[in-house]
């Protein structure tokens, strides 16, 4: 009992009846046009005089309206909406967005007339059947009732008659109800298959998805190499200094470089960090080409230590703007790497800047003893590798000559 109850009056059908009550009152205009196109055919002209046959001719005229409204492309999201939060049906099953295709268009203006043509005659029912089951109800209470149309209608003018009036109106209340329950249960069973994704929705959800992934995924590799790189520079600066200031002669000069080296570094890291918090923000002045390149390569060496020697062979300055960023940042990780394993080994950095590639090539030292490997595996060569297949080039990076060498090549 508690179920049929819940099912008749419980939130959810309440809040269908009212999706239903919202189609009839979108209704009224294209019924009002249909009376007007009908009107000619009434007495007198007047279709609102002509019976309830006109009325439901102007409600036959005003369905195909409805379904040429449907095809304006705010339609389905409106619809979506009323449909989401009044139907009851898990968000996933719609769509976004305008509909795409005759299809979709024709799905969405099936979905219209649907809710619309069926609220209209749901509202109506909900206006005018109350009043009257309600006075059917009352009739063994008033014999002003039973002695009215309503009492003779029923046969129900007696007062010994006039009890079945009681049970009757609350039939026509619970009646209504299960109409509305069931109207709208139709329509949440039909929303996701006429207001649901087509091909052509689902596929531009992927790619809405793809590129979210590929923004992440770009973030995430500028604050693993421009964070990353400046902790470890940072650690290792601040190692090297300690460590002479243990050591009991104090080289002041050298403390004194590796402190302006210390603080370039975090300077530069900050606008950095900056510019990839502008991207997770969206902000127009962090978009794509706004980042530091090869012309800051020797900021970047200054920060990484004495012991890395750069060579270039070919004009940077050259180098497209695109290009150029990437290849500031694998040199950038190239340089964490080495801090974390070279052991203040030298580090050499070599770029030739060629007429159809930019090739990068560093070296350091291999440490004494493995070092330890990560349980994730580490990002950094994987970063590199996807920069440079992004670019259309390759990566690769191995023990070759007694040495760690790093080699990426970037066509132009």
């Amino acid at each position: 009992m508690r179920r049929l109850w819940g099912g008749l009056f419980g939130q959810r059908a309440r809040r269908r009846w009212l999706h239903l009550i919202v189609g009839g009152a979108l209704f009224m205009p294209y019924w009002l046009v249909g009376t007007v196109l009908v009107g000619p055919f009434a007495e007198n002209g007047n279709a609102f005089a002509g019976g309830l046959g006109f009325q439901l001719a102007a409600y036959v005229v005003g369905l195909p309206l409805v379904a040429v409204t449907a095809l304006f492309p705010l339609a389905r999201p409106m619809s979506v909406a009323a449909a989401r939060a009044l139907c009851g049906v898990a968000p996933g099953h719609f769509a976004d967005g305008p509909a795409r295709g005759p299809a979709a268009r024709a799905r969405t203006a099936g979905w219209l007339t649907l809710h619309l043509g069926s609220g209209a005659l749901v509202s109506g029912a909900s206006l005018a059947l109350p009043p009257f089951a309600v006075a059917v109800a009352a009739l063994p209470f008033s014999a002003a009732l039973r002695a009215s149309e309503i009492g003779r209608f029923w046969h129900l003018d007696q007062p010994w008659l006039a009890w079945a009036g009681l049970p009757l109106g609350l039939l026509m209340l619970l009646g209504l109800a299960a109409v509305a329950a069931a109207t709208g249960a139709l329509l949440a069973r039909a929303a996701p298959r006429l207001l649901g994704p087509s091909p052509a929705d689902r596929l531009a959800a992927a790619e809405r998805r793809a590129a979210e992934l590929a923004v992440r995924n770009r973030l995430a590799r500028e604050l693993h190499d421009s964070v990353g790189h400046a902790l470890s520079a940072v650690t290792l600066q601040a190692g090297a200094a300690r460590r002479v200031l243990d050591g009991g002669a104090a080289d002041l000069a050298f403390v004194r470089e590796a402190l302006a080296a210390i603080e370039e570094t975090t300077r530069r890291t900050v606008g950095e960090l900056d510019r990839a918090l502008g991207l997770l923000r969206g902000d127009a002045e962090h978009e794509e080409g706004v980042g530091p390149g090869l012309d800051a390569l020797e900021g970047l060496l200054r920060g990484a230590g004495p012991r890395v020697a750069l060579t270039v062979d070919g004009a940077l300055d050259s180098v497209p703007e695109t290009l150029s960023r990437e290849a500031y940042r694998i040199v950038q990780e190239g340089l964490t790497n080495a801090a974390r394993h070279a052991g203040g080994g030298l580090v050499t950095v070599r770029l030739e800047a060629r007429t159809e590639e930019l090739e990068i090539i560093m070296e350091n030292p291999l440490p004494e003893r493995p070092p330890v490997a990560r349980p994730d595996g580490g990002r950094g060569l994987r970063g590199i590798t996807e920069r440079a297949l992004l670019l259309g080039g390759s990566a690769a990076a191995g023990q070759a000559d007694g040495v760690w060498r790093l080699a990426v090549r970037l066509p132009r």
